[in-house]
C-alpha cells in the first residue's frame, strides 16, 4: 500500500504486467502464489530482513534459482507480498452515511493490518509497482469520499496523509498520558513543571488516533464548490 498510486519508481516493468512464469522447461513445482505465501510467513515470523530469494526457496524446499523462473528480483517479491496483505483490508465498508466515520473505519483496519504484518511499514514507502489490491483500496477510499465536494487532488492528499498517520501510530502508539519524566528534576524547566503540578486531567473523549485523523481529514477535505467548468 503505497502512499499514492504510482508506477514502478525504478522503471522496471510491473510484475502484474508479466506472465506468471518465464521460459520453457518442466512443469512448475510451485507458483507465484505459493512463493508469496512462504515469503509472508517468513516476514511475519522473522522480519523483512529475513526475506531473501534463497530463504524463501529453502522454505519451499527448492533452490533459489528456480524462483527466478517466476520473479525477476526480490523487488518483485516485495511488490507481490505488499499487494497480497493489502487484500486483507477487504471487504471495504459500504459507502453512505458519514464519510468521515467510514474513513476512520478504513484507517483502523489499516492499523490492524500493520500490527499483523509489521514488516509492511518497511516496504510501503519504497518505489514499487502498484498492484490490483492496492488499486482497489484507493478506489474504495475515493468511493467513500465521493460525496465530499473538493478537488480530487485534495482527496488523494488526504488518503496519503491518512496512510502516513496510521503508519506513525503503528510504529509507536503514543498518547498524551505516555509523557513522563521519572526521576528528573524539572525545576529548570518551568513549563514542564507546571504541566505536571496540577491535578490529573480527564482523558479526552476520543482517543488520539481518532482525534488526529478527524483533524487531518477534515482539514484537508474542506467542502467547497467545484468549478462548474
Amino acid at each position: 500500500m503505497s502512499d499514492a498510486p504510482t508506477d514502478s519508481g525504478s522503471g522496471r516493468r510491473s510484475i502484474w504486467n508479466r506472465p506468471e512464469r518465464r521460459g520453457r522447461g518442466p512443469a512448475p513445482a510451485h507458483s507465484r502464489d505459493a512463493i508469496v505465501t512462504a515469503a509472508i510467513a517468513l516476514a511475519d515470523a522473522e522480519g523483512l530482513a529475513a526475506v531473501s530469494m534463497r530463504a524463501v526457496a529453502a522454505a519451499l524446499g527448492t533452490g533459489a534459482g528456480s524462483l527466478y523462473r517466476y520473479l525477476s528480483s526480490r523487488d518483485d517479491l516485495l511488490d507481490l507480498m505488499t499487494d497480497r496483505v493489502v487484500g486483507e483490508l477487504r471487504p471495504y465498508p459500504e459507502a453512505g452515511g458519514d464519510w468521515l466515520d467510514t474513513m476512520l473505519l478504513m484507517a483502523r483496519r489499516q492499523l490492524a493490518l500493520y500490527r499483523r504484518h509489521p514488516w509492511l511499514l518497511d516496504v510501503i514507502h519504497r518505489p514499487s509497482g502498484i498492484g490490483p489490491e492496492s488499486l482497489a483500496w484507493f478506489d474504495g477510499c475515493l468511493r467513500v469520499l465521493e460525496p465530499v465536494r473538493c478537488p480530487v487532488t485534495a482527496k488523494f492528499e488526504a488518503i496519503a496523509m491518512m496512510t502516513g498517520v496510521v503508519g506513525l501510530f503503528a510504529r509507536s502508539e503514543t498518547t498524551a498520558g505516555a509523557f513522563a519524566f521519572p526521576d528528573v528534576d524539572l525545576t529548570a524547566y518551568p513549563h514542564l513543571a507546571a504541566a505536571f503540578s496540577g491535578p490529573p486531567e480527564p482523558a479526552p473523549r476520543r482517543d488520539l488516533f481518532e482525534r488526529t485523523l478527524r483533524s487531518v481529514l477534515t482539514g484537508l477535505l474542506v467542502t467547497e464548490p467545484l468549478d462548474p467548468a
